[in-house]
């Protein structure tokens, strides 16, 4: 199947390189365990889609990948969000959220949870 081409803003382009050279501890801890295909499916990190920028993407799968740190934790901050996700899940992208310290604390797990959660998806 050919990977569907979702609608970005190409001004982000430069914002999102930005943000694969800048990225957050528990990024880097995912992103290194994501770039190996570790679920035999190819992620991107840091992708525009539509005028938002998701941390990870597999085209493949239709598939965002979304660490939240603290700066996630207030209620305008948490409206935002959900609004952003129903956004770009209208475009029949599905999300898996991982909260960032469980990233630095519990990665087995995580790894563990995006698992069960592709193959409840996918297979």
């Amino acid at each position: 199947m050919a990977n569907k081409i979702l609608p970005y803003n190409p001004d982000l382009k430069i914002l999102a390189r930005e943000l694969r050279k800048n990225g957050t501890l528990s990024e880097i801890l995912l992103w290194n365990q994501l770039k190996r295909k570790k679920f035999g499916f190819e992620f991107h990190r840091q992708v525009p889609i539509k005028n938002f920028i998701v941390d990870f993407y597999s085209h493949e799968l239709m598939l965002a990948i979304e660490v939240d740190g603290s700066s996630h934790d207030s209620e305008n901050q948490l409206i935002l969000d959900e609004k952003r996700q129903q956004e770009i899940e209208q475009l029949g992208v599905r999300f898996i959220r991982i909260d960032d310290l469980e990233v630095k604390t519990n990665l087995d797990g995580v790894i563990q949870y995006i698992s069960a959660q592709i193959d409840e998806y996918y297979k």
